[in-house]
């Protein structure tokens, strides 16, 4: 019989609009190939609940969502703050689900706990069992990129956040058994002398149905998705309609750009343009992919593997990004990805990418070979499942 296995998330992973979302949902569908799977999941806001279990319940022995409202989220965060704990652990505290993970847990008896984010950690820490958590990101870096452009008022509150998880990430090394992160790059920003010891287990890309569709028009010329109102991709989508499109209108007039994803943030919202589409919530996101000639990711702050990279590629597109993004991509430069570094770089790839039709279908198809060869969500879970049981 399967071991079992509690897997405590910070948000229910469905639907798939974020990415902390998309690696957990993906990572429950192989671990529950290994695992009897109890799933304790929190959230706050709406939810189409049957829709998510309908989703989940395949996967998972137990499933509980478990919801909280903003007084409960206010007066943690609020805790956090008296505690000298990071806020953001507070926003996804609950006393409701530490009362019911401490009674099921009890009664589940796993030998193993599996958390996403150092979110979840203080609800992990009064279970007993062989404790794994997944860094996936560095918190107190990607707060400390944000600092730079914070507003002067802003600047204290990220600067003492940004301490705050520093030593929060320190501090969880020690409480856990076993620990993951998505990338190297990541994992060499971890605050700990003995960082070398965490996993690194990458995000993958569902490559069966990331597959382009030739039969629908290119009718946009660059497209850039994801979740809209996550700060690194507002400021992405505010640089590439303000800084990088007119640069590239110079050459080419017409250029269109889409900007694809859940919950657009006003300022993308007032990026609506003749040129620039604002596309809201997509059922399907293999759309804007099929639609578009270029994906183009220029992030200046955040930290992670980028999902939107993995999919554009996966669906044969060429691909301009960073170097911040590439990092964690480790795609080859001038080969499977271009990469800029000021808005006229960009431009010029872009300009170059629409005029050279065969330099496009050639870095199209590397960057194509290099995340099928690389990035698979049933290779990273099994190896997490390996280390979950402390076999790795």
């Amino acid at each position: 019989m399967k071991d079992k296995l509690i897997v405590i998330l910070p948000r229910v992973p469905y639907p798939l609009e974020k990415g902390d979302k998309l690696r957990a949902f993906h990572q429950l569908r192989f671990l529950a190939q290994e695992f009897r799977v109890y799933l304790f999941a929190l959230h706050h806001g709406k939810l189409n609940e049957k829709e998510a279990r309908q989703k989940l319940e395949p996967y998972c022995e137990e499933l509980h969502i478990i919801r909280r409202n903003k007084a409960e989220i206010v007066f943690h965060m609020f805790e956090a703050w008296i505690k000298g704990l990071p806020v953001q652990c507070g926003y996804f505290f609950s006393n409701r689900a530490k009362r019911i993970l401490k009674v099921k847990a009890a009664n589940i008896k796993a030998p193993y706990i599996y958390c996403q984010l150092i979110r979840t950690a203080e609800l992990a820490k009064q279970i007993s069992g062989i404790k794994t958590i997944d860094y996936q990101d560095v918190f107190s870096k990607g707060v400390e990129r944000r600092l730079q452009n914070a507003p002067w008022w802003l600047k204290p509150v990220f600067a003492s956040e940004a301490r705050r998880l520093k030593r929060y990430e320190h501090h969880i090394f020690e409480v856990f058994d076993q620990k993951t992160i998505i990338s190297k790059p990541d994992r060499d920003l971890i605050p700990h002398p003995e960082k070398e010891k965490i996993h690194i287990i990458p995000n993958g890309v569902d490559h069966d149905f990331f597959t382009a569709n030739n039969k629908v028009q290119k009718d946009t010329d660059l497209v850039f998705t994801g979740n809209m109102s996550y700060p690194p991709n507002v400021r992405s989508a505010e640089f590439l309609a303000h800084e990088i499109l007119p640069l590239a209108h110079k050459k080419k007039p017409g250029l269109k750009l889409m900007l694809a994803g859940a919950s657009p943030h006003s300022r993308v919202q007032a990026l609506q343009s003749e040129f620039i589409e604002v596309t809201g919530w997509m059922d399907d996101i293999r759309d804007a992919y099929n639609r578009s000639k270029i994906f183009i990711a220029p992030m200046q702050i955040g930290t992670g593997l980028q999902n939107k990279l993995l999919e554009a590629m996966s669906m044969g597109l060429p691909s301009i990004t960073s170097d911040l993004a590439n990092d964690a991509l480790m795609a080859e430069k001038g080969k499977d990805i271009l990469i800029g570094t000021d808005a006229q770089s960009y431009a010029d790839h872009i300009i170059k990418l629409i005029e050279d039709v065969g330099f496009a279908n050639k870095i199209a198809q590397s960057g194509n070979r290099f995340v099928k060869g690389r990035y698979d969500w049933k290779e990273a879970s099994i190896k997490l499942a390996n280390i979950i049981r402390q076999k790795i």
